[in-house]
């Protein structure tokens, strides 16, 4: 089965039923057979978007749905937190946050050529070492 990684504003998306993306996400994820990675650092980030949307009954109602999901998160590794800063530092004028630098730096090491995110912008910018270009899904 292929992996897929799985971007911060994807997984707010799947699971909140108020963002506008919702139903497009819920969509990709029941038609996908490939097996999410969702790395654990966009975790703190989906907290934070609960949290503003809906203070903290949001994020519990999200962490035990996410939790419930049975997905597990993904660490990373200290050769993906180098590549990250050299992908930041590389697009220093772009001003991409760590998280997707991150993101980005996983889909090199495990050779994965499609993300799943919303956010076209930061993820069109950068060219991946080992590919062309990521395939920004759904």
């Amino acid at each position: 089965m292929s992996e897929i990684p799985v971007d911060s504003s994807f997984v707010y998306a799947l699971y909140s039923t108020k963002d506008q993306k919702h139903v497009q996400a819920l969509a990709f994820s029941q038609r996908t057979v490939a097996r999410p990675v969702v790395p654990g650092v966009i975790l703190p980030e989906v907290a934070f978007l609960f949290r503003r949307a809906g203070g903290t009954p949001a994020v519990s109602a999200f962490l035990r749905n996410f939790v419930a999901a049975g997905v597990e998160p993904v660490g990373l590794l200290l050769r993906d937190v180098q590549r990250a800063e050299a992908i930041m530092r590389t697009y220093a004028s772009a001003e991409l946050d760590f998280v997707d630098c991150a993101l980005m730096a996983l889909a090199e090491r495990l050779n994965i050529k499609q993300v799943l995110t919303f956010d076209r912008r930061d993820f069109s910018i950068v060219r991946p070492a080992h590919c062309e270009y990521l395939e920004l899904l759904p």
